[in-house]
């Protein structure tokens, strides 16, 4: 069902036909409804996450600033926003034309499918409208009560700390919880299958960990989930503990959208084409679509479009007989590469692995090898493009960070900064061991200095972060 009630009758005309189009072939969702904003106010919306009822930040104003300085100089241009929610909320930008908004149209049904049915947000909340304006009652009675300031510093330290948790986590918890009411059913379900599938692609030892495993560092098993493990056993006052349970419980929102952005804009990309060639475009609007579609899916050489790359992996994987649906359903982008790029794709394709920059500061082709310009990809998308950062141990309260090095070193500046939150929050000493062009490293804070040795315990040199009152003094 779709409703739009502030869409003209043309268009609510387009949107029914696109709909009825989207179900003939397939695809399923919750109602749809559309809003009609003018480009300003959608750049709004867009920075902040789609929600805007969150609390207040000096990120989403920065994420504003950057929308619309995109749209006004003509380097970029939002042409819907869609939210995972039931019902699904789409809004449209009212400057587009008739052609474009049924493009967004057809696009936004896509979305609509994968969010209904792709594993990795089958456990998000779909009632998140509700929780993010109570998330921003809190944070405004916070504040209200302490001061701007002092809330305003530890939501920023909280918000910095988003990619220290464990993509895998919101779906080992639903599988906990059927397996505890008696339920048989996850063991074969999709999301078990995929997160199993993403284990196996990242090498983790132990599939079956449950999330008590992944909190509980202390009974012996490390975590990826370090945000969780300090909300639980940080020394945090109770206000502190409340912010830092919104961050985490607003982050596992947006998670999955981070895990499948090739693969869900791929299945929107694929849709809207198909739909709107077999039947919704007018004759007179095909030029137009063309010169449209092809902007979306367009690549700069050395760059990744998802757009591009999604819809061309399900053209191919139609082409090799798979079941779209089910690729749809089961992967996120890291094992949706996995199982469907293959030799014949790249060199179809043209992909390529960029060279190391030379000594002019320019970047050259480094291999077209189908394996390792598979590798490559994969790499870079493992784990939301973040680093994989464990926390190990506790020894004598002092936290032990580990850092499962995949051939890309830290910025270990950027890593002093974490480490320094870390110590903020958890009010006793932090570490962190990784490598540094192939020599291992350890990264100690305490008190708010930060000191880079050798896993031999040598001194290292080079510059790391000074402390905010040295940076000050300064």
């Amino acid at each position: 069902m779709v409703s739009g009630p502030s869409l003209p009758p043309r268009l609510m005309q387009a949107a029914l036909r696109a709909e009825e189009a989207a179900v003939a072939a397939g695809l399923s969702f919750f109602e749809v409804v559309f809003e009609m904003l003018d480009a300003a106010d959608v750049n709004a919306v867009a920075a902040y996450g789609g929600f805007p009822t969150r609390y207040p930040s000096w990120r989403f104003g920065m994420e504003y600033e950057r929308l619309s300085r995109g749209y006004d100089w003509g380097l970029s241009k939002i042409y819907e926003l869609v939210i995972n929610h039931d019902p699904t909320i789409a809004y449209l930008v009212r400057s587009n034309s008739v052609m474009e908004q049924k493009l967004v149209m057809a696009h936004v049904f896509g979305h609509a499918d994968f969010f209904r049915n792709n594993a990795w947000f089958k456990v998000t909340d779909r009632r998140m409208l509700e929780r993010f304006d109570e998330h921003a009652r809190r944070v405004n009675e916070h504040t209200a009560r302490l001061g701007a300031d002092r809330v305003e510093t530890f939501l920023d330290r909280a918000l910095s700390l988003e990619p220290l948790m464990d993509p895998h986590a919101p779906l080992a918890r639903s599988r906990t919880a059927m397996a505890r009411q008696g339920s048989g059913r996850l063991s074969n379900s999709l999301a078990e299958r995929s997160r199993r599938e993403l284990g196996r692609l990242m090498g983790d030892g132990d599939p079956d960990r449950g999330p008590e495993a992944q909190v509980e560092v202390a009974g012996g098993r490390p975590t990826f989930d370090i945000v969780r493990f300090l909300l639980r056993h940080a020394d945090l006052e109770p206000w502190e503990r409340d912010v830092l349970g919104i961050v985490s419980a607003e982050a596992e929102y947006f998670m999955p959208q981070r895990m499948t952005k090739i693969i869900n804009e791929g299945w929107a990309s694929f849709w809207h084409s198909r739909l709107l060639t077999e039947g919704l475009l007018d004759a007179s609007e095909v030029v137009e679509f063309a010169d449209c579609h092809s902007g979306a899916t367009q690549t700069a050489p050395g760059q990744l479009n998802p757009y591009k790359l999604g819809i061309d992996l399900f053209r191919h994987a139609e082409r090799q007989g798979m079941d779209l649906f089910r690729l749809r359903a089961v992967h996120n982008d890291v094992s949706f590469v996995d199982a469907v790029l293959d030799e014949e794709f790249v060199r179809c394709s043209s992909l390529f692995v960029m060279g190391r920059t030379d000594r002019r500061g320019g970047r050259k082709i480094g291999t077209r090898d189908p394996a390792q310009v598979k590798e490559s990809l994969l790499q870079s998308l493992s784990w939301g493009g973040q680093p994989r950062i464990r926390l190990s141990s506790v020894d004598d309260g002092r936290l032990l960070l580990e850092h499962l090095h995949d051939g890309r070193d830290l910025k270990l500046d950027e890593a002093g900064e974490m480490l320094r939150t870390i110590e903020t929050l958890w009010k006793r000493g932090v570490e962190l061991r990784t490598e540094e062009k192939g020599d291992g490293r350890r990264l100690i804070c305490r008190g708010g200095e930060l000191q880079l040795l050798s896993t031999g315990n040598g001194p290292v040199p080079g510059a790391l972060p000074a402390a905010e009152g040295e940076r000050e003094s300064a």
